[in-house]
């Protein structure tokens, strides 16, 4: 099987860390299939180009395991294309995935990606497997964007989610709920697994006795980030060697750094810029929770590999993440109460956990995943299959 990907969602040079769910995923199934990957990346106007994120070229040192990849750029003008995203992504990548001939083309993120496979596919003749990440779904904007990404899910032959609330989103959007189906993702689980936390902790330079709560993600206000800065400031006198690392970067960091100055929290609640993902699961092991009090997710990666870890996870009830987190392996909060959240915090550092014990429930791999995935996409080939033939015999009669 020649399976074409088309997604914005993957790492580049410029952005190294984007979209490490699907390379996993499709480096596992390059093993399991021929994959080729077309990734569009923003082209914007020469004289613009300094004020928005770099696109292409930035990482001298970038390299990629997995499948062959092709970038191309695509013209973008900030909030004004938007709409026309998913045409222009189409126009730039068709004659790329036309040259490899596909059997069938995967995508990840609804719109504008997804539109972009359904237009290809349309020309090409071979069927599309969509796959819904979360804010695709729970956050469409009005206007065009939503009437293509309710296109999306209507008109391709098969859509993926990674949890079964959102499963349950797309259905209500109009997704045909026999052909939606919900594949969790996983975690290299050679990498991430119950370590030892003191070693771990020499090796990130966080002190023996610490109790260390740990963020790892992207500066969003809507990661509930500012509740949890909230949280963490008003248990300090109850638990002065509590120290809380939120691993990252993004667009909302300034408003971060002035809610700690606030609370005058500079010695115990730490920005830590970004690094390298085999240097995550260093972290993840030396934490004693790890949280996640976003306000929407689909299946949050931090998470999963955080249980891996044996880690408990403290995260709110949205989304996908009551899939994964229990009273077994962690606690669950309601989002945006900064209240809550600083009592379940308390409550979970109070308590002894076993790291093998969630650890084994919690073990899903990227293998599993894209076994998962090659069964949809080989269904989903074969069904169109069958359509084609059945629509040829009928021309026949």
């Amino acid at each position: 099987m020649r399976i074409g990907v088309v997604t914005a969602y993957y790492p580049s040079p410029a952005q190294p860390w984007n979209g490490r769910s699907s390379h996993e995923t499709l480096r596992e199934l390059a093993t399991m299939a021929e994959v080729q990957v077309f990734v569009p990346l923003p082209q914007y106007p020469r004289l613009i180009r300094r004020f928005v994120p770099p696109a292409y070229g930035t990482d001298g040192d970038f390299v990629l395991s997995g499948p062959p990849v092709t970038y191309r750029q695509f013209p973008v003008l900030p909030v004004v294309s938007r709409s026309v995203n998913g045409s222009s992504i189409a126009w730039a990548l068709e004659k790329d995935v036309r040259a490899f001939r596909p059997d069938i083309l995967l995508s990840y993120v609804i719109y504008p990606s997804g539109f972009a496979a359904l237009k290809v596919a349309a020309k090409l003749g071979v069927p599309v497997v969509q796959t819904a990440i979360g804010s695709d779904l729970n956050r469409i904007p009005g206007g065009l964007i939503r009437s293509r990404t309710l296109k999306v899910l209507t008109a391709s032959q098969t859509i993926t989610t990674v949890s079964h609330d959102l499963a349950k989103t797309a259905v209500s959007l109009g997704a045909d709920a026999s052909h939606t189906i919900a594949i969790l993702n996983g975690c290299d689980t050679t990498v991430f697994h119950p370590g030892d936390r003191a070693a771990a902790r020499q090796q990130v330079g966080i002190a023996p006795d610490t109790e260390m709560v740990l963020y790892i993600g992207r500066y969003d206000l809507r990661k509930g980030l500012i509740e949890l800065i909230d949280a963490v400031a008003s248990l300090r006198n109850k638990r002065p060697r509590l120290r809380t690392y939120l691993l990252g970067g993004g667009p909302d960091e300034g408003a971060l750094r002035e809610r700690i100055a606030h609370h005058h929290a500079g010695d115990s609640i730490l920005l830590v810029p970004p690094v390298r993902a085999d240097l995550v699961s260093g972290w993840t092991a030396a934490s004693d929770i790890v949280t996640l009090p976003s306000y929407m997710e689909g299946c949050p990666n931090v998470v999963i590999e955080g249980l891996a870890s044996g880690r408990p996870v403290v995260a709110t009830n949205v989304g996908g993440i009551p899939e994964l987190v229990d009273d077994s392996c962690g606690r669950l909060v309601p989002p945006r109460n900064a209240e809550a959240l600083a009592q379940v915090l308390d409550e979970t550092l109070s308590r002894n956990w076993n790291a093998d014990a969630i650890a084994s429930v919690h073990s899903r791999s990227w293998r599993d995943v894209a076994k998962d995935l090659y069964g949809v996409l080989e269904e989903t080939l074969q069904r169109h299959h069958e359509g084609a033939s059945a629509a040829s015999h009928g021309s026949v009669c």
